[in-house]
């Protein structure tokens, strides 16, 4: 024992000794943290908080750390620190996340953009497997509408926060509880958000099938074996993918009557002259009216499948449109399908009869106007003449 103290002794002495090495200082210790940071009413000398509940750090994903872990600058100086301290460096254990969110939008808005604590938190951060969690697959959206959502400028023309929360998508997370259901990292990805006009984004045009059918599998063959799917596929751009017909953010159930007769304008966005001819027939007239049960485009064209009438397999190539029409006009004969969809009044070449028809309709209704029209100019001074002479008249008899 005497040994030891003597030791101890010694080595206290020379530590004293100028020139001496002094051992480096120990880091502060999260007990040392919490001495000042557990106090809820702690704060920076402009009022914010710097407070940190020990049980919501305790339960974040990074409960078991060191407080230095993250806040490296204060490994080596000692407390009181400073007021601000430097950025944590989260690519320090997050690399690959990290990188994909500077390859990202967000990180493009520059120093006023949504950094990693504006979706994850700061000290309460849970993984996404948790309920608690601000990523959590139920809360995800929440925590996107807080710049994409409400009044937020980011939200854009119809705040499309607010528009998934009332699509099938959003009712299905929201309302039904699905975590399966779609939600914004699904089709946006997590950190690596791009614009939509980037070739590289989950949600270009481009990538629009393989986002979507990442869902909905059994489309995506469907879909690339349409006249729509082979367009994109040999480089139309232009050709519809699932967010024209569908759109993005507001998406709908199609078995709604909404929806069934709203598509019908998003396939004449393309299509312009069949829809003017649809418009004109006896089905498109019905759907005008608000009915449903009529024949839209779909019925007789195909929704994901759609093929053009030159493919055998096509629902309106000429050895199958007439069973096509019998879908709904069930038992007709085969010269039923001889109706024209899209009589054209104004195309000789494809409806001459209707051409003609409207020819003779349009001069009859001319010739209306032209005979009637000179007949009232013509009466028109005779009838101030027997204004005149009935005036006379009763003026004579007072």
């Amino acid at each position: 024992m005497l040994r030891v103290r003597l030791l101890v002794v010694f080595v206290t002495l020379a530590a004293a000794l100028p020139g001496a090495a002094q051992p480096a200082a120990a880091p502060p210790a999260n007990d040392d943290c919490q001495f000042c940071h557990a106090d809820a009413g702690a704060t920076r000398a402009n009022g914010t908080s710097v407070a940190v509940a020990p049980e919501a750090f305790g339960a974040s994903v990074h409960g078991a750390f060191a407080c230095v872990d993250c806040h490296q600058d204060l490994a080596t100086v000692e407390l009181p620190h400073a007021e601000r301290l430097a950025r944590v460096a989260c690519d320090t254990c997050h690399d690959d996340a990290v990188k994909a969110f500077a390859s990202s939008v967000h990180a493009a808005v520059g120093a006023e953009g949504p950094t990693c604590a504006s979706c994850h938190g700061v000290h309460d951060i849970r993984p996404s497997s948790d309920t608690a969690s601000r990523t959590y697959a139920l809360n995800l959206p929440a925590t996107c509408a807080a710049c994409h959502g409400g009044d937020h400028l980011a939200g854009g023309p119809g705040r499309v926060a607010d528009g998934y929360i009332d699509s099938v998508h959003g009712r299905g997370l929201a309302k039904s509880g699905l975590v399966v259901s779609a939600n914004c990292a699904s089709c946006h990805s997590a950190h690596d958000v791009r614009r939509k006009t980037d070739p590289a984004s989950k949600v270009h045009r481009t990538q629009i099938a393989a986002t979507c059918t990442t869902c909905h599998q059994g489309l995506l063959a469907v879909f690339e074996g349409s006249v729509h799917g082979a367009g994109m596929a040999n480089g139309n751009t232009a050709a519809a993918v699932c967010s024209d017909c569908h759109t993005s953010h507001w998406i709908q159930r199609s078995e709604t009557e909404a929806w069934k007769l709203a598509v019908i304008d998003e396939c004449g966005t393309c299509h312009v002259e069949k829809i003017a001819t649809y418009r004109d027939t006896y089905h498109g007239q019905v759907t005008d009216l608000g009915f449903t049960r009529i024949a839209a485009c779909k019925d007789c064209h195909g929704s994901h499948d759609i093929l053009p009438a030159s493919n055998p397999a096509s629902r309106i190539a000429p050895a199958n449109v007439a069973d096509t029409c019998r879908t709904c006009h069930a038992g007709v004969p085969d010269n039923f399908a001889l109706y024209d969809p899209h009589a054209d009044k104004n195309d000789p070449e494809r409806s001459p009869a209707l051409y003609w028809t409207a020819r003779f309709m349009y001069a009859l209704l001319g010739g209306v106007f032209v005979v009637f029209g000179a007949h009232t100019l013509a009466w028109f001074p005779r009838s101030l003449q027997a204004r005149r002479e009935k005036r006379a008249r009763q003026g004579g008899g007072r």
